[in-house]
């Protein structure tokens, strides 16, 4: 894994004119940076790596790749990897205004976004379009903040970290959180909270991807593209999800 000091000293070097190649021109050593978002991604140290971290070490493997992966706060990472030569993301939300920023290198999963709110609150996560002037919950530098502008959403409170998400709500800075079904979910179980929330039906659903600096070469992504087919056409993805209860 990376350590903060040497994220820091690669992204200086990025600001300086980084190239994706190393000296005497051999490729540059792949980044990997990433956020704890259980069950999709779990930091070192836990019983389990999460569903996306175990696919991606599986196509890094399918690619005979061994990348660094650093994990930290998501509006870093996005940073990280807009900055930084030959850095991937994941999961990153493909939506238009991120289209140019990024090279798309692999399809992982598909998100379905909703809203949860305590119990016996005045939020209707059944009926969010009246629920428009509430304040909502949200991962600071995550899609869901486009997604929420789209759908009339004003009022919204960035947190650093989806237990800083959980506790604005509890603490009533939010009326309500929007987020990833499967991270919702994960973090009520973990907290053994189900029956003190509601959860609503999906309101969106879009593709979490690997993606990576604008770095990465047409060839790259073709030969990305077609390692995560294979995983896909020979069950690994699919086992990976069903060990999580995505499949």
């Amino acid at each position: 894994m990376i350590s903060r000091r040497k994220v820091l000293t690669l992204a200086l070097g990025a600001a300086s004119g980084g190239s994706a190649r190393a000296a005497h021109g051999r490729p540059a050593p792949l980044h990997i940076v990433t956020a704890h978002l259980p069950p999709l991604v779990m930091a070192p140290g836990g019983k389990q790596a999460g569903a996306l971290r175990e696919l991606v070490d599986a196509l890094c493997r399918r690619l005979d790749l061994a990348p660094e992966l650093a994990f930290v706060p998501w509006r870093r990472a996005l940073y990280l990897a807009t900055s930084m030569p030959h850095t991937a993301i994941f999961p990153l939300t493909r939506l238009a205004e991120r289209e140019a920023q990024f090279r798309w290198l692999a399809p992982l999963y598909e998100e379905n976004y909703i809203f949860m709110a305590q119990q016996g609150s005045a939020f209707d996560v059944q009926h969010p379009q009246k629920m428009t002037g509430k304040r909502i919950a949200l991962l600071r530098g995550a899609a869901q903040s486009a997604i929420l502008r789209e759908l009339g959403f004003r009022h919204l409170v960035e947190a650093s970290s989806i237990d800083e998400v959980h506790r604005f709500l509890l603490a009533g800075m939010a009326d309500a959180v929007f987020g990833e079904r499967a991270i919702i979910h994960s973090s009520l179980l973990m907290r053994g909270e189900e029956k003190n929330f509601r959860l609503g039906p999906p309101v969106r659903s879009t593709s979490a991807w690997l993606a990576g600096s604008l770095d990465f070469t047409e060839a790259e992504v073709r030969r990305y593209g077609t390692a995560m087919a294979e995983l896909v056409a020979d069950g690994t993805q699919k086992r990976i999800f069903r060990q999580y209860g995505l499949a």
